[in-house]
């Protein structure tokens, strides 16, 4: 009776990964919207992948709140052995500590498959703010004694906790705006309604090349190629300083470790082709190749972080 149960579990193993493998198309489930710079990632990386894996994996938009909509979504997902999911800074590291109730594990119900990228951040000013680096712009937050607002993404996005670490390093004062989104935050830092932001790369960039938005510092260990002139916010004086946005893949936890296996040799060489690395270096980020295990042990490492921040700062959404 045992070797027979074991036998079919067996069978049932090798019929799922045979699935897998058959050409069945694979969806790739993300938590934003069509066209933004997370959008882009997934579909650069799912059109090399899918010509390793021999089959199409097709991006499945599922916007909405701080990416709990999608992962609820993939968490559940039928066919466990043909469903990946983006898993990001918010949905591993962040949401834990921000809602009261999750409908997932951050940590039991998804497996990694390997970090996909990062994205750096910068702290941008608009025009009216008279500082153009870090030394300048400390000594005008601080004259403004306590009335400076800054823009962020949303509350609980790494835009909003970055800027709340910094604040807690450089011993500033500051008052959080929260948008939907990081285009409208850009927006109103460029129209001069708020200040200043730590803006991500993929959003940003653009208007620092061209000279909209003045660039104090990169929040990275080191400069970053897409902006090579604007020196660290660490090498300035805050020292230790280093924040981004970052993204891993996963597949539902019930997932076999073949195919987690399989999908991961498929990122690894997708993440390796040009034609990916010249993919994120046109939108300003950061390649990150690496196994399962790495991924689990950086989100292991953020979620420690940032949680940190949040209870700090009684950071909550409700």
């Amino acid at each position: 009776m045992i070797r027979s149960i074991a036998a079919g579990l067996a069978a049932a193993t090798l019929s799922l990964a045979a699935a897998a493998q058959s050409g069945k198309p694979i969806e790739w489930v993300i938590g934003y919207a069509a066209g933004g710079g997370s959008d882009a990632v997934a579909r650069a990386t799912a059109e090399a992948m899918a010509k390793t894996l021999g089959a199409p994996v097709i991006v499945n938009n599922k916007p909405g709140a701080a990416t709990n909509i999608a992962a609820e979504y993939a968490v559940r997902a039928k066919d466990l052995e043909n469903t990946l999911f983006t898993a990001d800074f918010a949905t591993l590291a962040v949401n834990p500590f921000l809602f009261p109730k999750l409908p997932y594990s951050a940590e039991k119900d998804l497996k990694p498959v390997g970090l996909l990228a990062r994205f750096p951040l910068v702290l941008v000013v608009g025009p009216q703010v008279p500082a153009g680096n870090w030394k300048e712009f400390v000594a005008w937050a601080k004259a403004q004694n306590g009335a400076v607002n800054y823009a962020s993404a949303g509350v609980g996005s790494p835009h909003h906790l970055a800027t709340e670490l910094l604040a807690e390093q450089a011993g500033l004062k500051l008052t959080h705006v929260a948008y939907k989104g990081a285009a409208p935050a850009v927006a109103d830092v460029l129209g001069g309604q708020v200040p200043f932001m730590l803006v991500d790369t993929a959003s940003g960039n653009q208007f620092v090349l061209s000279g909209k938005l003045k660039a104090i510092g990169v929040a990275s260990g080191q400069r970053i190629a897409s902006l090579p002139n604007v020196p660290t916010l660490a090498e300035q004086g805050l020292s230790g300083y280093e924040a981004y946005a970052w993204q891993g893949l996963t597949v539902p936890a019930g997932a076999t470790d073949a195919t987690v296996a399989r999908y991961s040799k498929a990122l690894q060489e997708a993440l390796a082709s040009p034609a990916v690395k010249a993919r994120y270096e046109a939108l300003g980020v950061e390649g990150l190749p690496g196994t399962p295990e790495q991924m689990a042990a950086y989100a292991k490492q953020e979620r420690e972080r940032w949680g940190r921040v949040i209870r700090t700062n009684n950071i909550r959404i409700d």
